[in-house]
């Protein structure tokens, strides 16, 4: 994989999976809790973001074959949906197809924060998914999905970084800096949807080409 191409994926990761918005409803939901406990949900968090897209990337294509859909229905299909979630960034707001508030309230009463709702759908949603799943199967090959799961262990790296310092780095943003910032990858992500879309049209409709 030619570098520029490895850097597009990175890039993608990590703006579907958005650190910052991680971080965000982490400060949130661990307010009341004590040092360790947090550190323990940040730990979870990498952990489940990174388990999740690594098994969307190994399963995906048997995942479409079960259900007998195509890579291009599916790029259609989940560029879409990635529209949606840049739309709703590009306005500041959470999207419904990372969370909602029954979830995050059932997830406070069990005590699964890590897991539910930040690793998954959060973090590691829907959007998330699709884009892995797409990624895999842009180059055939054992090395190729290496690479991929190998940036999808960075990201979520990232995401206990963003974690581990959400305090300090929400502090510095500001509530304006975070709009900004959570706008910019919404606009970048709308970009990479449109590319989703596009690439699965040309190959259900040649014509288009």
């Amino acid at each position: 994989m030619e570098f520029h191409a490895w850097l597009d994926m990175l890039v993608g990761l990590t703006v579907i999976v958005n650190p910052l918005l991680g971080a965000t409803a982490y400060t949130t939901l661990t307010s009341g809790s004590d040092r360790a406990s947090r550190q323990h949900t940040a730990r979870l968090c990498a952990l489940t973001v990174g388990a999740v897209l690594s098994v969307a990337a190994l399963g995906g294509e048997a995942l479409l074959r079960l259900f007998n859909i195509g890579l291009p229905e599916f790029q259609v299909g989940g560029g879409i949906l990635l529209l949606l979630i840049a739309i709703s960034m590009l306005h500041a707001r959470l999207s419904p197809a990372r969370a909602n508030e029954e979830e995050a309230s059932e997830a406070l009463q069990k005590d699964q924060l890590g897991v539910v709702p930040i690793g998954i759908p959060i973090l590691s949603g829907p959007g998330a998914i699709s884009t892995v799943i797409i990624y895999a199967h842009q180059e055939a090959g054992w090395a190729h999905l290496a690479q991929l799961i190998g940036e999808i262990w960075v990201v979520a790296g990232g995401v206990w970084l963003a974690l581990t310092v959400s305090d300090r780095l929400l502090a510095a943003l500001g509530k304006t800096g975070i709009n900004i910032a959570t706008r910019i990858m919404g606009l970048l992500l709308a970009a990479i949807a449109v590319g989703f879309v596009t690439k699965g049209l040309k190959l259900l409709l040649p014509g288009l080409g």
